[in-house]
């Protein structure tokens, strides 16, 4: 799978974009980040999800539950504990 690095304003992150199985992603890590610097890009991430094959992952160094209770309205999320104790959120307009 080739990963492009794209631009995602108001971002301090990199984000990249790849496809799989029909579906678009766009990818960030937010492990190194400390709050509320996760949040912030989490959030810009999630304005680039225009249509239903379009996903955010999120890979995060804990579980972001305040930022899971501020999008759980608008977005359905799948949480999945990492080997290495991270977190990968995958995003999804509801």
């Amino acid at each position: 799978m080739k990963k492009e690095l794209v631009e995602v304003p108001r971002t301090t992150l990199e984000f990249y974009k790849y496809e799989e199985d029909g579906l678009v992603f766009y990818e960030f890590n937010a492990t190194a980040c400390q709050p509320p610097e996760p949040m912030v890009n989490a959030m810009n991430g999630l304005g680039m999800l225009q249509n239903e094959n379009d996903r955010l992952v999120g890979i995060f160094f804990h579980e972001p539950s305040p930022l899971l209770d501020k999008v759980s309205a608008t977005f359905s999320y799948e949480s999945q504990e990492q080997e290495n104790g991270d977190f990968k959120i995958i995003f999804k307009k509801k």
